[in-house]
């Protein structure tokens, strides 16, 4: 049987769609905590770092869990569909929190800073899930 691996590649990345998400809403807590103020009463900048850590832990251990091919590639994905996440959130929160529109939307170059930034933290991310399945494959 032929097999043509240009089609493989196209639904191994599409089996880990519904990952990606899950991870994207799960990290959307941060920010939600942050507009309703909940990060403050922890305590800045103490409350924010331990829920990017927490949340850089859950997206590490569900790459590994779910035997990711390429964790880097897929929490990359993830840290932009978080980033546009965080926008759309933002925009519809924030008029209604504020009474005007505030956040990245009102700025172009502040949406590339947060895809970018969100990027890279998926990319660190995927890449200490990936030292981590090497590892333990030995």
């Amino acid at each position: 049987m032929k097999t043509y691996p240009e089609y493989s590649r196209v639904t191994d990345g599409n089996k880990h769609a519904k990952l990606i998400l899950i991870l994207a809403v799960v990290a959307c807590i941060r920010p939600l905590m942050s507009m309703l103020g909940l990060l403050q009463q922890i305590g800045q900048p103490a409350g924010s770092i331990i829920f990017t850590v927490a949340i850089s832990v859950v997206w590490i251990a569900a790459a590994v869990l779910a035997r990711v091919k390429q964790p880097v590639m897929t929490l990359m994905y993830t840290g932009m569909v978080y980033g546009i996440l965080v926008i759309l959130i933002s925009a519809v929160l924030s008029p209604i929190l504020t009474g005007e529109l505030q956040g990245p939307v009102t700025n172009p170059f502040a949406i590339v800073g947060v895809l970018i930034t969100n990027a890279i933290w998926g990319i660190v991310t995927g890449g200490i899930a990936l030292a981590w399945m090497r590892a333990v494959k030995r």
